[in-house]
């Protein structure tokens, strides 16, 4: 790997896949039932006990306007760390429709694709090599995950 190539994990969701840096991701584990949240919105469906955390689940495809609703045939949970810095929810998961895939990038199989709207949660749309990619804006999702889960807006100094 030289100083240019990121790591990174290309997250299958429906209708499309995240890239992620791949120190973002804590663990992937098979799908269980989340426990329901009051009032929660739609892309979000519960809460999971994960390594002694309270963490919520939350479906990229619903929040972000690609799918009106996830699969669970094949759904996966991606445990995701929160950027925002907080004790009380240092992680997210990510419903996904099967392992993610372990992936190297560099300038040359990178591009980006201009769009001149980005739904909710998206940092922006790549092209991987030959493939469409969406890069999601963490730390959006850490914020909007806490408000819907916690009720609480921001849980750090930084604003969504």
């Amino acid at each position: 790997m030289t100083a240019t190539e990121v790591r990174c994990v290309l997250v299958p969701v429906t209708g499309a896949e995240l890239l992620l840096p791949n120190a973002s991701v804590a663990e992937v584990t098979g799908y269980s039932e989340p426990e329901p949240i009051s009032d929660a919105p739609a892309w979000m469906p519960g809460m999971l006990l994960w390594r002694g955390w309270q963490v919520p689940l939350i479906h990229f495809s619903v929040l972000a306007g690609i799918a009106e609703r996830e699969e669970l045939n094949t759904a996966r949970i991606c445990f995701a760390k929160s950027l925002i810095g907080s004790e009380r929810m240092p992680y997210f998961a990510l419903l996904t429709q099967a392992f993610p895939r372990l992936t190297t990038v560099d300038r040359s199989t990178l591009a980006e694709i201009p769009e001149s709207e980005r739904p909710i949660g998206v940092a922006g749309r790549v092209m991987l090599e030959e493939s469409p990619a969406i890069i999601p804006d963490l730390d959006r999702l850490a914020h909007l995950v806490a408000h819907a889960a916690v009720g609480t807006l921001p849980l750090s100094g930084k604003t969504p």
